[in-house]
């Protein structure tokens, strides 16, 4: 237990607290138990020290990441019974997928210690996704997506500004983009740098190795997460990273599943097995019509990496900037928990009520004309004018 205890207090000092994700000021900590679901590498084992190192006394708060070698040979009920003893109220468990039957013992605890409170989180999201189906009940579940464009320029160069709700934008992007060139003059430069490299908090080690880090992050979502998830081969394995090669390289199009099963040498079911594998382990997205439903055996009206960065690693020099402006569009509102869709016409529907077309700065209105609610998200452009919003401005709603 003292081992746990230095090694927790190692890590509160090693632990900075300049910068904070957006998700940070929306948990509710005051939860009996919650559980921080998101992809690898978005930060979440530091969202969850920063709050212990801000807000819980150390002496009645432990965090435990449960891949420690010392839990070959103790259980965690067990632990967290002699935490309890020494008077432990807050106990984050970090990694707990390595942890066997880690659902069972996470129900003990809250079943037999009313006053305990838990923060539990993991690298690999399909098995805390399965939990919700046993734990919802007792885990309040949040996801913690990849960096928005403000959240890197806030890591970057300490330049805070508060998210904008996508109403507001709408109606107030001139002056939106005058506040932000205020402070940031070249925002197109930076955008096009975080289209490459900036949706995931580790860009702050160096561009040298950050493909090369992509590339190894998505080895181990399809070569060992999946793998705890789902029954697959290797030779399925193989075939999920040449999707994904071929989904970078893309133009941004409704696929034609036949052919993409004949690509990746698979089967139309199986294909459409594997999307819905990459879409729950979130290195793909599958945009749909409303009224289709999310179904695994519905075909997807279209395919998009899960953000930028995973196209220039996977593509290299093959990019298709539509493709790139799409995918940026879909993340940014989707992980600022809006309703995307796929439109009769134009690119996007959000929330049911507002068309997108999305391009360059030259794009016009041709293709939604006289729609109701139809806006362009326009690349390479600093200010916008009436309906025409610069696609930057989209990277600050979260």
């Amino acid at each position: 237990m003292e081992s746990l205890i230095t090694r927790y207090k190692n890590l509160l000092r090693s632990v900075k607290l300049d910068f904070k994700r957006n998700l940070y000021h929306q948990i509710n900590w005051d939860a009996r138990a919650i559980c921080i679901l998101g992809a690898r590498g978005t930060g979440k084992s530091t969202l969850m020290l920063q709050y212990l190192k801000e807000k819980l006394p150390e002496s009645q708060s432990l965090y435990i990441s449960l891949d420690d070698l010392y839990f070959k040979q103790e259980g965690l009920v067990e632990v967290a019974e002699r935490f309890i003893q020494l008077g432990g109220k807050h106990l984050f468990l970090d990694e707990v997928h390595k942890y066997g039957d880690w659902q069972a013992a996470v129900k003990n605890l809250y079943d037999f210690y009313p006053d305990l409170k838990m923060v539990i989180s993991g690298s690999s999201i399909l098995p805390l996704q399965k939990s919700q189906v046993d734990l919802s009940r007792r885990l309040v579940y949040y996801e913690l997506p990849e960096l928005s464009f403000r959240e890197y320029i806030a890591l970057k160069h300490q330049i805070v500004a508060s998210p904008v709700d996508l109403n507001y934008l709408l109606i107030n992007h001139q002056e939106l983009s005058s506040k932000i060139i205020e402070v940031l003059p070249h925002p197109l430069a930076e955008f096009e740098q975080y289209l490459q490299y900036g949706a995931y908090p580790f860009f702050k080690e160096g561009q040298q190795d950050y493909i090369s880090k992509i590339n190894q992050l998505i080895n181990v979502i399809i070569d060992y997460d999946l793998p705890e998830g789902r029954d697959i081969s290797t030779a399925t394995q193989a075939k999920l990273k040449k999707l994904l090669y071929i989904l970078s390289t893309a133009v941004p199009f409704s696929p034609n599943i036949t052919k993409l099963a004949e690509k990746t040498e698979t089967t139309r079911p199986r294909l459409l097995e594997m999307l819905h594998m990459l879409e729950t382990s979130r290195l793909i997205r599958n945009l749909r019509n409303s009224s289709h439903g999310v179904s695994m055996m519905n075909k997807p009206d279209k395919i998009f990496l899960s953000n930028t960065n995973l196209i220039y690693a996977l593509a290299l020099e093959n990019q298709n900037k539509g493709n790139v402006r799409e995918t940026f569009f879909y993340n940014q509102l989707a992980n600022s928990k809006r309703t995307v869709t796929y439109p009769q016409q134009g690119d996007f529907l959000i929330d049911d009520k507002y068309l997108f077309e999305i391009g360059g700065k030259n794009k016009d209105f041709s293709q939604i004309a006289n729609l109701p609610d139809s806006f362009i998200a326009a690349d390479d452009l600093e200010y916008g004018l009436g309906n025409k919003i610069p696609l930057y401005l989209f990277g600050f709603l979260y």
